[in-house]
């Protein structure tokens, strides 16, 4: 065990975890890796030039042993001789109020506590035990929802005032330094509740992976991880570079140079788009909403427009490009609608604040008779791509109207069913993974999802305004 302490001793110093002279708050849950994390530091910090300045504890009030996991941490420190510092959230309402999940609301709160322990100077940074197990589990879990290479990276060892020095340490590891140092520690109970997305993968996914691919695919995955950690941080110095030469941020928004941008490499390009976007709105973007930027900064002959993004709106002419703040609202007679997406479950429904409507997808059995110009329409399900997305119209999507034959700018089908550019962006439209569009609610459905005889996967589409009773 004294060659794990040093292990975790090396990381810090090699990595420049922990400054000198820094007061260290250690995030402590009673779980065994926190334990193990708690005591290592306490070790390290006897030679250290850094002091632990307390052990915290967060009780979410979700597990009826909560109260006793924080009389376990108190107990803990007192064993230990450290401060004992104790918050309690309330996630649940949370999660109610901002419509997320649990463990999104869980992470938000414990992040704005530790964001406030380093503000009021309680400590210089907070530690917390994520392992190479979480690492992998993190990476699997992006992958799956479809993170790019910043996403691949993983965990990282430091980000801003939160710490992590355990990441180069095995779940296994910490589990028999506690054996060896006799210290107990809680399990908690929810770790074991596979309808969490990180436990399935923790206890499904990753055990398939060990047994049929590689036995070390924990050690895999962390390798990946810290590759495309370094790949980023290249990345992200070129960003810089690329944003100094071709973007001029200003108090209202900011000025872009077109041409230099569709000369970037794509890669670069993208990334650029997605700082400046998210910088000018102050909202995160999408990748359909960064590429959606990009088509209409690279476009050869460069029309008149004005587009929609989360925050913002770029307003472009032939010889310039400016992305403004732009808060979404009635701006005089216009209607001004910031751009939407939402993933629409199958079956199913999403709500659509921005337009004030309900988009649902309910499979069917039978064909039934309905207009392709209507509020419902049928479709066939065979040849689409899941998920689908309900959305507003991008400048430059393209359909094969139903009947017409050929593929037409639904900016023409606009023009021709005397849609205002006022309403267009109000009109929800489906389209599946594949970025192709299958309805066009009010208006027409794509020609390559017309339900025919032979079909037998049947999806009826609907949509109704808010409140309206099925």
């Amino acid at each position: 065990m004294v060659d794990l302490c040093q292990r975790v001793g090396v990381a810090v110093t090699e990595q420049g975890l922990i400054s000198q002279g820094s007061r260290v708050v250690v995030a402590l849950s009673g779980g065994g890796d926190s334990v193990a994390l708690a005591s290592l530091m306490c070790e390290l910090s006897a030679k250290a030039s850094w002091s632990v300045a307390g052990f915290l504890h967060i009780n979410h009030q979700l597990r009826a042993a909560a109260n006793k996991d924080a009389e376990f941490c108190r107990k803990l420190s007192d064993k230990l001789n450290v401060p004992f510092l104790i918050e309690k959230v309330d996630v649940v309402a949370m999660s109610r109020n901002l419509g997320i999940s649990l463990e999104q609301a869980g992470h938000r709160l414990r992040y704005e506590i530790f964001s406030r322990i380093c503000e009021h100077r309680v400590a210089d940074c907070v530690v917390t035990g994520h392992t190479r197990d979480d690492l992998a589990e993190t990476v699997l879990l992006r992958l799956i929802r479809g993170a790019g290479p910043r996403g691949l990276a993983g965990i990282r060892p430091r980000n801003g005032f939160v710490v992590r020095p355990l990441l180069d340490i095995t779940r296994k590891e910490l589990r028999d330094y506690l054996k060896v140092r006799g210290l107990p520690h809680r399990e908690d109970e929810t770790n074991e509740d596979t309808v969490v997305t990180r436990n399935r993968i923790r206890h499904s996914l990753i055990p398939f992976l060990r047994k049929n691919f590689s036995e070390g695919i924990i050690d895999v995955l962390a390798r990946e991880a810290s590759i495309a950690r370094a790949d980023d941080e290249w990345m992200e110095h070129e960003v810089d570079q690329a944003i100094g030469r071709i973007v001029c941020y200003g108090e209202e928004g900011a000025d872009i140079d077109s041409e230099a941008v569709a000369k970037l490499p794509l890669a670069l390009a993208r990334r650029v788009s997605k700082q400046v976007l998210e910088h000018v709105g102050g909202r995160p973007v999408s990748f359909d909403q960064i590429n959606r930027l990009l088509s209409l900064l690279h476009a050869s002959c460069r029309p008149d427009v004005s587009v929609d993004f989360p925050g913002s709106r770029l307003f472009q002419s032939p010889d310039r490009a400016q992305l403004v703040r732009w808060n979404g609202r009635s701006q005089g007679s216009s209607l001004v609608v910031s751009e939407f997406e939402y993933t629409l479950p199958v079956p199913g429904e999403i709500k659509v604040p921005e337009v004030g409507e309900v988009v649902s997808a309910t499979p069917s059995d039978c064909i039934p008779k309905l207009s392709a110009r209507g509020r419902t329409v049928a479709v066939s399900s065979e040849r689409m791509v899941l998920p689908l997305t309900v959305r507003n119209w991008r400048y430059g999507d393209v359909i094969r109207p139903l009947g017409l034959g050929g593929h037409k700018k639904l900016q023409d089908l606009f023009v021709d069913r005397k849609i205002s550019k006022a309403k267009r962006g109000t009109v929800p439209i489906v389209a599946d993974s594949s970025g192709k569009i299958v309805w066009v609610a009010g208006q027409t459905l794509d020609e390559d999802f017309r339900v025919t005889d032979s079909d037998r996967a049947v999806l009826i589409l609907k949509v109704m305004k808010l409140g309206e009773s099925s």
